[in-house]
């Protein structure tokens, strides 16, 4: 493997942190609205009583940003 097909540990992280946050945040969603089981219960703890489905979507808004601005950053660091 070459150093240029290796992900740098910023985009690892990133990657991992996109990932709970989008699922965990369409996963409240559709606990919320349809009451299907959590697949990622440990979210309800971020989400504050009254505001979960803004706290998901915004979960969901934050996962994607970070996984782009992750993304962003390991392409800059291969050029």
């Amino acid at each position: 493997m070459t150093s240029s097909t290796q992900k740098s540990p910023v985009a690892a992280v990133s990657g991992l942190l996109c990932f709970v946050l989008v699922v965990g945040g369409a996963s409240g969603l559709l606990h919320e609205w349809f009451g299907w089981i959590r697949f990622m219960g440990f979210v309800r703890f971020l989400a504050p009583e009254g505001y979960e489905t803004y706290s998901y979507v915004v979960m969901v808004v934050l996962g994607l940003a970070v996984g782009v601005a992750g993304d962003a950053i390991s392409r800059h660091r291969r050029v």
